[in-house]
């Protein structure tokens, strides 16, 4: 497959990845600046939500005012919380304009941008289908994300079913990504039965493995567990790299995506997987100046003793990476999840925040 990408001065540990490996790379931001440099390095993807715009209005503010103004005259009855989710589109527009020819040339598989849906909504089915129609129809280009709860299951079916590529977000576990990847063969199969194509849709299920290592952390410390730190940097590698070898095993259409680093290992230990790893523009910085060896280590087991003993100690460990270990009842109590929702949902709450200063300045800020 023929790779879209920029010329550049040097072979980059990244740009060498998406060279010499099947393993692809996305930027885990829509910012204009971070995206070009991404993309100069062999990115053909990347990914918008109310935290990445809340960023990039903070360090790109001197572009995005004037049109804050003019989003508050254009929508003159409009909440700060609609204008807010309106500059999320727009921020994720320009993104995908600029990934559209790699969307061109390689038939939908990549060149998309992954626009978030509003995590407030992930206990209603029926709202986020509205919303990921709606977030589809921005550009041609666009995959949506939908969280993986209980009610973004049926939402992931009926979405891939309307033939809507689909990023399953707030995602630790492997029964989490078993789910998704039956959610979206039903959908596929479906569209299949129908007649109706599949071939240009790119569906993928992210699996946050540094907020699975976070979750860890964060038990390691309420329930007094004495480990290996070093054995909780490999919890979300552990998941991510059993999850990859059964999705090979059953022939799921769908890909695996790498995200929340927290360690090089979220994605040297992922290459050579056909896979999607997607760091944010630091740490794809951070990895551009390493030494690392850029060599295939995907199908290298995780160190039994560092599973096992994560397993002994944690059952929210052997819960992710056990199949069967969560019932679709239980996505929504996970730790991970609710931590990573309720950080989801402040974000929201700064976005508005933000816009609300432009709406209702402060009288006592000179």
């Amino acid at each position: 497959m023929t790779r879209a990408t920029a010329p550049t001065a040097y072979r980059s540990p990244l740009h060498e990845m998406t060279q010499a490996t099947p393993t692809c790379l996305w930027n885990d931001s829509a910012s204009i600046p971070e995206l070009t440099y991404s993309m100069e390095h062999g990115a053909v993807g990347a990914t918008c939500n109310p935290v990445i715009v809340h960023g990039v209005l903070k360090k790109e503010m001197s572009f995005w005012k004037e049109r804050i103004h003019a989003l508050i005259e254009e929508l003159p009855t409009a909440t700060e919380d609609a204008i807010a989710w309106q500059l999320v589109r727009e921020v994720s527009v320009k993104g995908a304009n600029l990934l559209r020819p790699v969307f061109e040339t390689q038939g939908g598989r990549n060149g998309r941008l992954s626009i978030q849906t509003d995590p407030r909504l992930y206990r209603d089915t029926k709202a986020i289908v509205q919303q990921v129609e709606e977030f589809n129809r921005l550009a041609p280009n666009m995959i949506v994300k939908i969280p993986v709860t209980r009610a973004g299951i049926p939402a992931i079916e009926e979405a891939t079913y309307r033939g809507i590529s689909i990023n399953a977000t707030v995602c630790f576990t492997l029964p989490q990504c078993i789910a998704v990847a039956e959610a979206v063969e039903r959908g596929l199969r479906q569209r299949e039965s129908e007649g109706k194509q599949i071939e240009s849709m790119g569906p993928v299920c992210t699996i946050m493995v540094g907020r699975l290592d976070d979750w860890l952390k964060v038990k390691t410390e309420k329930q007094n567990i004495t480990i290996d730190p070093g054995y909780l940097e490999w919890a979300g590698v552990a998941v991510f790299k059993k999850t990859y070898r059964i999705f090979r095993e059953r022939g799921y259409r769908i890909r695996l995506l790498s995200a929340a680093f927290r360690n090089h290992m979220h994605w040297s230990e992922l290459i050579g997987g056909d896979v999607v790893i997607s760091p944010p523009y630091s740490w794809q910085v951070r990895f551009n100046a390493s030494d690392i060896e850029v060599r295939p280590r995907m199908d290298k087991p995780v160190n039994p003793e560092i599973v096992n003993e994560l397993s002994r100690k944690f059952p929210d460990f052997r819960r992710a990476y056990t199949e069967g270990g969560l019932s679709l009842e239980e996505f929504d109590s996970f730790g991970a999840t609710r931590r990573t929702l309720r950080q989801f949902s402040a974000a929201c709450h700064d976005l508005d925040s933000l816009v609300r200063d432009f709406l209702i300045p402060n009288p006592d800020v000179p």
